[in-house]
């Protein structure tokens, strides 16, 4: 029989028709959850969102930190960049972090604005070289069809999503739940 994609084991169930569980499926075939500490990023140069999240071996999320990086348009785009890498930095020194998750830059009209992007992407990324951390990109669709089950998902909806997935009381900033909802497309997505 062949295997139905998620789409269609979704349809059906929405449908009503029977789904079949993970219980049936052999233990060897059956996907290992992640464990591990992961620093997501949503990267912006006025407001970068940075969570850290613990994924125990019980298949409990636990977000250790959360922030977002403000900075006043007064301040230089590159010292921007220089306080992105450096705050990056001191999270990776901090944290016992095995890898760090990026949300991609989605397609912008402006081509300034997606070069601010891809520079702040750039600090993000060059602080987890500098201490040898994978990076993982992933696509602000697939984050949002990953955390909340489908891709046109609105920020608030995302960060909803985080605040029940995370057990966590208050809701994120946007930012920090986006950073969040990356780290754990990466934990719920990975490849063995």
């Amino acid at each position: 029989m062949p295997r139905k994609s998620v789409r269609q084991l979704w349809k059906d169930k929405v449908s009503g028709k029977p789904v079949a569980s993970s219980a049936n499926i052999p233990v060897s075939l059956a996907r290992k959850k992640y464990v591990g500490t992961i620093l997501g990023i949503d990267p912006s140069l006025r407001g970068t969102g940075l969570a850290v999240v613990e994924f125990a071996s019980g298949g409990r999320q636990i977000l250790l930190r959360s922030e977002t990086l403000k900075q006043k348009p007064k301040i230089s785009m590159p010292q921007c960049l220089g306080n992105i890498c450096e705050r990056v930095l001191q999270i990776l020194d901090t944290y016992e972090i095995d890898v760090v998750a990026l949300e991609q830059t989605i397609y912008v009209q402006n081509f300034q604005t997606a070069q601010i992007l891809g520079a702040a992407r750039g600090a993000a990324i060059a602080a987890a070289a500098m201490r040898g951390k994978d990076v993982f990109e992933y696509p602000p669709l697939r984050v949002k069809q990953a955390v909340v089950g489908h891709g046109r998902a609105s920020k608030e909806q995302v960060a909803k999503t985080i605040r029940t997935l995370l057990g966590h009381g208050a809701m994120l900033q946007l930012d920090e739940s986006d950073a969040a909802a990356v780290a754990m497309t990466h934990a719920f997505t990975k490849a063995d």
